[in-house]
């Protein structure tokens, strides 16, 4: 196969294993192909945002719906106000959001991140991840069984590779809790920037988590309920991601204004109330 280089203006070869087939829509192409759990799949935006803890939003972004939350998180968060984002020192996060990338990205500009659990994707019957021990110091695992699994490779996705010897699994009493390999071999892939993972998921079970992590059900999750059942968040008026963007834009900066003034408005009838009180003595 050969495509169009842009950065040479030349034709080169690509191997088939690296094309992706994408479905685009002919009436808006900017658009993505949303799916999610059991919701049908259709052409859609995905909005990100990031409140205070107050629930004022201090950033908006707009992407294709066929974007994952791990790869937008990265713009969406230098797109918060240089001035705001110096005075972050803790955020909280949803499980679309716990990656080793998104952990060491926070971790070096000494932001806490509060992650939330994630439950594995291991299979029905087989042993967790977490049931592997790994051996920092000699840069290995060991199975359930006892034995050793030794670093191969890193691959191209920056997982570091561990792998069984399958003269010893052949035998193994465990291994249909542990693998389904013809070769009688078990992998486990290991990310490169694990660490920062797991520095986040050792805070998970302090109190400062348990604080933390349960207002965002009373700031970024109402907000996005909030506006998408009295402010038209939940459907897409506009083609374009900058006509989406600018829709967005406009409904969270009506849902800062709104919020500005219920807030005036309650110091106010509590200033007359104080005002009241003291009257009456």
């Amino acid at each position: 196969q050969l495509i169009f280089d842009e950065k040479t203006g030349n034709e080169k070869e690509v191997d088939e294993k690296e094309w992706k087939e994408i479905t685009q829509s002919i009436v808006d192409p900017e658009s993505g192909m949303f799916h999610k759990g059991e919701k049908e799949r259709c052409f859609a935006y995905s909005q990100h945002a990031i409140c205070d803890h107050h629930g004022f939003v201090i950033a908006v972004k707009t992407f294709p719906g066929n974007m994952h939350d791990s790869v937008t998180f990265f713009e969406t968060y230098e797109s918060i106000p240089e001035e705001i984002r110096e005075n972050i020192h803790q955020i909280a996060l949803d499980a679309g959001y716990k990656t080793p990338g998104i952990a060491r990205f926070l971790e070096k500009r000494e932001v806490i991140a509060y992650l939330p659990y994630k439950r594995p994707m291991t299979k029905k019957g087989y042993f967790k991840k977490s049931e592997y021990e790994y051996d920092a110091e000699k840069n290995q695992y060991i199975c359930p069984n006892g034995e050793v699994m030794k670093y191969t490779t890193t691959n191209r996705t920056g997982y570091n590779e561990y792998k069984s010897d399958p003269k010893k699994c052949e035998n193994c009493p465990l291994i249909n809790q542990c693998t389904q390999s013809k070769n009688h071999t078990k992998l486990i892939q290991r990310h490169v920037w694990q660490e920062y993972l797991d520095h986040a998921e050792e805070r998970r079970n302090t109190a400062q988590w348990k604080s933390h992590y349960k207002n965002r059900k009373e700031t970024i999750e109402k907000v996005f309920a909030e506006n998408k059942e009295y402010h038209n968040l939940r459907y897409t008026r506009v083609r374009g991601l900058e006509k989406n963007q600018f829709q967005a834009t406009m409904i969270f900066a009506c849902h800062n204004l709104m919020k500005m003034a219920r807030r005036k408005w309650d110091i106010k009838e509590m200033q007359e109330k104080k005002w009241e009180e003291m009257a009456k003595k």
